[in-house]
């Protein structure tokens, strides 16, 4: 019997750093008196943005040690006539990891962005800047290019330096993309890694390992090492200074399958409540991402991402009011996977957009089996092919909503299953028929095992128009099966294109999408 991965799853460009709060590029301030005090404050993991929309963005950092977060903004990258935003003081309360908010940013032009940590005592005392940039929205029509993935260092496959570490970020940030949509499973944090892994063809994988990748991630300290584990890699600090990104979180920033109020029957854990988990985890992952949100102040995942006349991305939260995994067979159920809450903002917010396309970011997809277990099923669909059932039946009410209201050109993109695809749902081939047609692409592992593919199920008539899958059940990165997807979308026709990538950056696939009008 084939497996499935939830089966194995289960065993700077300036020198120095003086503090310049206004006016133009300085030199760097001289050494503090070696009387006084040695040492500066210094970033640990790069820089990240993220959530860039109409004039805003969210600029990232972590420090050694407590100290202010200084971010300098320019339209220049020599950063002549820039500006300081001050940021928040980084303290052992958020693991020194800090976020400061940009407002006011010129539409469509590149921001270029450096980031310096004063020290507390000596606010002259600053670190080296670590730069970044990253492209804002144009408020006309212009050509918009971003990528998008799942899964990173899961299944035992971690960062490797002898093959390149996770070297797909260096071949999406050769498509140079306008952002990244993080479509979930940003970390794996039920799965330890080892330091050695024997591949089939006779080698050895050789893991990069930190303390908090030996164990499965139960405390707020264990989590927050998730993070810092994905940041050690080089690729990965590189993409981020230059490419923002849209967060969205899956199961494995938790554990695997997860849902509220499960406890789990695992006994590699000593905290068997998932709600206990969840909150550290969801503390953890607010830190460490540009999202601009804060856990401990109700920040919630789901949001709306205008990107111009052309785009807006609707992240989708499939987790926080997921019900427990079961047959997925209910004729009454009314919320599986969104909540009322959510599903009654995505209609709002559906219907007041006016961007050409909605680009509908879910870290399930819609009509593949995903099954949990034997009897339970994980994912949307059953399996049963008919009328919608279960967790299909919030999807079903959001697409009828859809096509009453007249809400054109949905276009669904997603991760999770670990290999990718190309899928077209019709409503002439569905045993449910009230909604549009539209397009769903799968892409994926980052850097992760590779499995699949999965089986189509009926009830919204998917048409597999494309799929490529590793020869077995958890295919190391090695073998190349590491998958990220490209759209692009033309300003003058509004056509987007969907590319499916390799790890390599090869187009497997090519799908134009026409919008309806």
């Amino acid at each position: 019997m084939d497996l499935d991965r939830r089966t194995v799853l289960r065993g700077g460009l300036l020198a120095g750093g003086g503090l310049v709060l206004a006016g133009t590029a300085a030199a760097p301030a001289a050494a503090a008196p070696a009387l006084i005090r040695t040492g500066r404050p210094s970033p640990t993991h790069g820089v990240q943005a993220g959530d860039v929309t109409a004039g805003r963005g969210v600029v990232w950092v972590r420090s050694d040690r407590p100290a202010r977060m200084l971010v300098d903004v320019a339209r220049r990258p020599d950063f002549r006539d820039f500006r300081t935003v001050p940021g928040p003081v980084l303290t052992p309360e958020t693991d020194l990891t800090g976020k400061t908010f940009l407002r006011g940013l010129p539409a469509g032009e590149r921001i270029h962005y450096r980031v310096r940590l004063a020290d507390l005592d000596r606010p002259s005392v600053a670190s080296a800047p670590v730069t970044g940039s990253f492209v804002t929205p144009a408020r006309d029509r212009r050509d918009i290019t971003f990528v998008w993935s799942g899964d990173l260092a899961g299944q035992g496959w971690g960062i490797n330096p002898e093959l390149g570490g996770y070297r797909i970020f260096r071949a999406m940030n050769a498509v140079d993309p306008d952002f990244f949509l993080c479509s979930g499973d940003w970390v794996y944090a039920d799965n330890p890694l080892a330091e050695t892994v024997a591949l089939p063809d006779g080698r050895t994988w050789r893991n990069l390992v930190t303390a908090e990748k030996t164990k499965v991630a139960e405390t707020l300290a264990e989590y927050r090492g998730q993070f810092r584990y994905n940041l050690e890699d080089a690729n990965l600090r590189a993409f981020n200074a230059r490419v923002p990104m849209i967060y969205q979180w899956d199961d494995h920033e938790v554990v695997n399958n997860w849902y509220p109020g499960e406890i789990l029957a695992d006994d590699r854990y000593t905290e068997k409540r998932v709600d206990v988990l969840t909150a550290r985890a969801r503390r953890a992952l607010m830190e460490y991402t540009p999202i601009a949100a804060d856990a401990r102040r109700g920040g919630r995942i789901y949001r709306k991402i205008s990107y111009g006349p052309l785009l807006d991305v609707f992240v989708i939260d499939m987790r926080t009011h997921k019900n427990p995994n079961t047959a997925n067979t209910s004729p009454t159920e009314t919320e599986g996977v969104l909540g009322a809450e959510q599903l009654a903002w995505l209609k709002r917010e559906l219907r007041r957009s006016t961007a050409t396309w909605k680009v509908m970011a879910a870290d399930l997809p819609i009509g593949l089996i995903v099954p949990d277990g034997a009897a339970a099923q994980e994912g949307i669909a059953q399996g049963d092919g008919g009328a919608p059932l279960g967790r299909e039946r919030e999807i079903a009410d959001l697409l009828s909503y859809a096509r009453r209201h007249k809400v054109r050109n949905m276009v669904w993109l997603t991760a999770d299953v670990h290999y990718t695809a190309a899928h077209h749902y019709d409503p002439a081939k569905a045993s449910f028929t009230d909604f549009d047609p539209f397009w769903e692409f799968v892409a994926g592992p980052l850097n992760a095992g590779a499995f699949g593919p999965n089986t189509l199920e009926g009830t919204f008539g998917p048409q597999l128009k494309f799929h490529k899958a590793p020869p077995r059940a958890n295919t190391s990165p090695a073998e190349g099966y590491q998958f990220f997807g490209q759209v692009d979308i033309d300003a003058r026709t509004g056509v987007l294109t969907a590319r499916l990538r390799d790890l390599d950056g090869n187009v497997l696939f090519t799908q134009d999408v026409h919008p309806v009008r």
